[in-house]
């Protein structure tokens, strides 16, 4: 590897790294209660928050019990609080099954107990229980097609809540009347709890309304009872005002920002001046390639906004609208957009990937891409266009054996995205 490949691969590791819950769940760890102590969770940090949780945790031990919901292959080992695997991004018969097991689990509380939700990024497919007569193979096709329409994470995620009989804060008020502490890693542009695992067990200000409006925008087709009850109101969530939402504390104890200024800290104290442009930044993955494309040929021929050699930096969740015979995956499409907009006309050489080590549906976090890749594609037969229009990246990548894996993280603070304009 070159030594800009080596320095982008060390900025996400340690991106991944300050949102390990290892260093950043001890110190919001509430008292021991009177009574007992209930550990529940979802999401692909679960077993790194449930391994600190046993740490650090200072109440008896014969008053805890608990379940944690975590994608399959990703099980840590654990002493006191069992987890189950699931699937993710569509969920399966696992996921029915650690919701109906966290529902028993929190009946018959009282308000000297005490509940610990421990969230991450994920935990909508990982625990998903169907609301009314909604069967579980209609909300695996509901939530296929909504990945596959270019949807916003924000707008996936209103249409969970709203079809969940465990999401938009319903968890919550099956934990009545017990105090309730909501331990979370974001993964969602802007932090917003009740979009981070669509909101188990927190309040929320969308509607159903808004969940229907999401599904006809995208033309998802609907079964006439779910057009029914979205509706006439009939599946509306845990709003603010509610009574029940007095009595939550939610913590964010990682977030993409966090991971993001790691990163930057390592790159400048290497020498690059580092443009940190958010952490929020959405929109299909192909045109938000475009713009970074825009801002580095600025850079290169103009100066502006810094001078070379600089590192353009930013994070957030963009979308893929999958109309090929590819696997999509957001960040591999970002990279591949953004090689066939410069073309190996610009010394860049960059690196996008997600925190969490799936990128779409496969077990790669991303890619990277070097001043030689447009040639060396070609001099392989491999159109990068044409795998670009079939939203094919990851066999794109895979051919140019530029893929980056990492295996499970244990965390997830969204897509990381670095740019080193030479």
């Amino acid at each position: 590897m070159t030594k800009a490949e080596v320095l982008l691969r060390k900025g996400f590791e340690a991106a991944i790294q300050a949102a390990q819950a290892h260093y950043q769940l001890p110190a919001f760890l509430p008292p021991p209660p009177k009574g007992r102590t209930l550990v529940i969770g979802m999401g692909k940090a679960g077993a790194a928050m449930v391994q600190a949780f046993e740490q650090h945790w200072t109440g008896p031990w014969d008053q805890v019990q608990g379940l944690v919901a975590v994608p399959y292959h990703s099980a840590l080992p654990t002493r006191h609080i069992p987890l189950i695997e699931c699937a993710h991004p569509v969920p399966d018969h696992n996921s029915l099954a650690a919701a109906q097991q966290i529902l028993r689990l929190v009946q018959g509380l009282t308000a000297d107990d005490l509940v610990i939700c421990l969230i991450s990024g994920g935990g909508s497919a990982l625990v998903s229980l169907p609301i009314d007569d909604l069967t579980l193979e209609q909300k695996q096709h509901l939530n296929q097609s909504l990945l596959h329409s270019g949807a916003s994470i924000h707008e996936i995620n209103t249409v969970r809540r709203h079809l969940s009989a465990i999401k938009g804060g319903r968890l919550a008020l099956a934990c009545a009347p017990a105090p309730l502490v909501n331990l979370i890693i974001s993964d969602v542009p802007g932090d917003e709890p009740s979009s981070i695992a669509s909101g188990p067990t927190v309040a929320d200000s969308s509607t159903c309304h808004h969940a229907l409006a999401i599904l006809e925008h995208y033309k998802i087709k609907l079964p006439s009872a779910v057009r029914n009850a979205l509706s006439q109101q009939r599946w509306e969530s845990l709003k603010p005002d509610h009574s029940r939402a007095a009595h939550i504390q939610t913590h964010l104890i990682a977030t993409p920002h966090q991971a993001l200024v790691a990163a930057a800290a390592l790159f400048e104290q290497a020498g690059y001046t580092t443009l940190l442009l958010g952490d929020a930044i959405e929109g299909e993955a192909k045109e938000v390639a475009k713009v970074m494309a825009g801002i580095a040929h600025s850079i290169i021929q103009h100066n502006t906004p810094l001078t070379r050699p600089c590192i353009l930096l930013s994070g957030g969740e963009t979308s893929v609208n999958v109309k090929g015979e590819g696997q999509g995956g957001r960040n591999v499409e970002f990279l591949l957009a953004l090689l066939c907009a410069t073309q190996g006309r610009l010394a860049l050489t960059a690196l996008a990937a997600d925190t969490d080590g799936v990128d779409g549906a496969l077990a790669v976090a991303g890619a990277y891409i070097t001043p030689q890749s447009w040639d060396k594609a070609l001099q392989l037969g491999v159109d990068p266009v044409s795998y670009l229009r079939r939203n094919d990246a990851h066999r794109f990548f895979e051919l140019l054996q530029q893929q980056v894996i990492t295996g499970a993280t244990q965390t997830n603070v969204n897509d990381f995205r670095a740019i080193l304009i030479h």
